[in-house]
C-alpha cells in the first residue's frame, strides 16, 4: 500500500471514528499515530507522540488562548452579560422584533469579551430567551436568534479560532483578530435587517412591546455598558496600534476584567473559582484537540496527500471561484458532523496548500474559514450552538423548533459569505491600515 493510499484511508478512518462518537481529540491522535506508523515505522510514530505534545503546549502563541478564555469567564460570572442585554433591550424593544434584535446585538457585544460561540450563546440564552417567551415571541425566533448570533463569538475579536488559525497557517494573529471586526458587525447587521423585515411582515412572530421606555431610561441603561466598552477598546485598540501582542492582549483583557469586577464589588471568591475552573477545563480540552490535530497534519504531510490534492485541484479546477464553491460545500458538509475546533484543525492541512497555490490572501481566507465554522455550528445534526441553547431552555422548546428557527439565519449567512467573497476589502481593510 502506498503512502498516498494510507493517507486517504486515514481520512476515512478519522471520519468513521468521529461518526461513532469517539472524541475528536482521541480520533485525531489515534489516526495520526497509526498512519505515521504504517507510512514510516512505529518508532518514528511513537517518537511523534513523545515530542508533539510538548511542542504544541510550549508554543508561546498558544498562551493567548487561556487568557482570552479567562477574560470571557470573568466577564460572564461578574454580570457584564446581563447588563449588556438590559441596555440593548431598552434601545431596541419597541421596534418590530425588537427583543430579538436586542439579543442579536447583545451577543455581538458579549462576543467581544468572550471569544467563544458556545459561551456567548449560553450566556445570552439564559437572559434573552425567557424574556422573549414572556412577551409572546415565536419560540423558533427566540431560540434561533441567540443560537445564531452566538456564533459571533468566533468572529468578533478576541476569537480563539483566529488565534489557532494564525498559529497553524503561520499568519499574523493580530491582523486576523482585527480582520474579524467588520465581518462580525456585517453579520449582526444582516441578521438585524432579516429579523426586522420578518417581524414587520408577520407581527405574530414578535408581538410589540407595549411598555413605555423614555429616552432618560435608555441613556441610564448605557451606564452598565461601560465595563464592556473599556474591555473592548483596550484589547482591540491595543492590537490595532501594535501596543499588544495577542498574548499580551489576552493577559491585559483578563486583568482589566478582574479590575472592573473588583471596582464594582462583584469579584467574589465564588466568581473567581468558577472562572478559573471554566478556564482550566476549556483550555485542557482545546490543547488536547490541538495536539491531535498536529499529529494528523504530520500524517497528511508524510503521506503526500496535501500535495496530491493540490495537483488535482490545479489540474481540474476551472477557476478560483469554482475552488471556493467546492471548498464551501466541503466545509458545510463536514460542519454537520464535526465540532468547530475539529473542523478547523482537520481541514487546514488540506486547504492551506491549495489556497497558497491559487494565490489567495491567507488573512482573507482565515475570515472565510471562520465564517464557514459559524455556519457549521448551526447545521444539523451536530449544530453545537443549537444544542447549547437546548441545554439552556430544557423542555421549554423542542430541538426541532430551534433548528427550524436558525434556518432564516443560515439564509442570512449565505448573503454574508457572498459579500465577503465579492468584496474582500470588508475583511482586509483594517488589517492593511495597521
Amino acid at each position: 500500500m502506498t503512502s498516498l493510499e494510507i493517507g486517504g484511508l486515514s481520512i476515512l478512518a478519522l471520519l468513521a471514528l468521529i461518526g461513532l462518537r469517539v472524541p475528536v481529540a482521541v480520533a485525531l491522535t489515534v489516526v495520526g499515530i497509526a498512519g505515521v506508523g504504517f507510512i514510516r515505522n512505529w518508532p518514528v510514530a511513537l517518537n511523534q507522540l513523545k515530542t508533539v505534545p510538548f511542542e504544541v503546549v510550549a508554543n508561546w502563541n498558544f498562551s493567548a488562548v487561556p487568557m482570552f478564555i479567562l477574560m470571557g469567564a470573568v466577564a460572564h460570572n461578574t454580570g457584564i452579560s446581563s447588563e449588556l442585554f438590559a441596555a440593548a433591550r431598552q434601545w431596541f424593544a419597541r421596534s418590530p422584533g425588537g427583543l430579538a434584535i436586542a439579543a442579536n446585538w447583545a451577543c455581538a457585544g458579549f462576543a467581544a469579551a468572550s471569544g467563544s460561540s458556545i459561551a456567548t450563546a449560553a450566556a445570552m440564552g439564559r437572559l434573552a430567551i425567557p424574556e422573549m417567551l414572556r412577551q409572546g415571541y415565536n419560540p423558533g425566533l427566540a431560540s434561533g436568534v441567540v443560537a445564531s448570533a452566538g456564533t459571533l463569538g468566533v468572529m468578533i475579536p478576541p476569537s480563539i479560532m483566529f488565534v489557532l488559525y494564525g498559529i497553524f497557517a503561520e499568519q499574523s494573529i493580530s491582523q486576523l483578530l482585527i480582520a474579524g471586526i467588520f465581518p462580525g458587525l456585517l453579520t449582526a447587521a444582516v441578521y438585524t435587517v432579516m429579523i426586522y423585515l420578518r417581524c414587520r411582515f408577520d407581527p405574530s412572530l414578535a408581538p410589540p412591546v407595549t411598555e413605555a421606555i423614555s429616552w432618560a431610561e435608555r441613556m441610564r441603561s448605557l451606564a452598565g455598558v461601560w465595563p464592556l466598552l473599556l474591555l473592548v477598546v483596550s484589547i482591540i485598540g491595543g492590537l490595532y496600534v501594535g501596543a499588544f501582542t495577542p498574548t499580551e492582549a489576552g493577559a491585559a483583557g483578563a486583568a482589566i476584567a478582574v479590575l472592573i469586577a473588583l471596582a464594582r464589588g462583584r469579584l467574589t471568591w465564588e466568581a473567581i473559582r468558577v472562572s478559573l475552573v471554566d478556564t482550566l477545563v476549556s483550555t485542557s480540552a482545546l490543547f488536547f484537540v490541538a495536539v491531535g490535530a498536529v499529529l494528523f497534519a504530520r500524517l497528511v504531510t508524510m503521506s503526500g496527500l496535501a500535495v496530491w490534492m493540490g495537483e488535482i485541484t490545479t489540474a481540474y479546477a476551472v477557476d478560483r471561484t469554482t475552488l471556493l464553491f467546492c471548498m464551501a460545500i466541503i466545509y458545510v458538509i463536514l460542519g454537520m458532523f464535526l465540532d468547530s475546533l475539529g473542523l478547523l484543525l482537520i481541514t487546514l492541512p488540506i486547504f492551506l496548500p491549495l489556497m497558497k497555490t491559487f494565490g489567495y490572501d491567507l488573512i482573507w481566507f482565515g475570515v472565510l474559514v471562520v465564517k464557514f465554522i459559524e455556519v457549521g455550528m448551526l447545521t444539523p445534526p451536530l449544530g453545537l450552538n443549537v444544542y447549547a441553547i437546548k441545554t439552556v431552555v430544557g423542555d421549554a422548546i423542542p430541538i426541532e423548533t430551534i433548528f427550524r428557527g436558525v434556518t432564516w439565519f443560515l439564509v442570512a449567512e449565505i448573503v454574508v459569505v457572498l459579500l465577503l467573497i465579492v468584496f474582500p476589502g470588508i475583511s482586509l481593510y483594517l488589517p492593511r491600515t495597521m
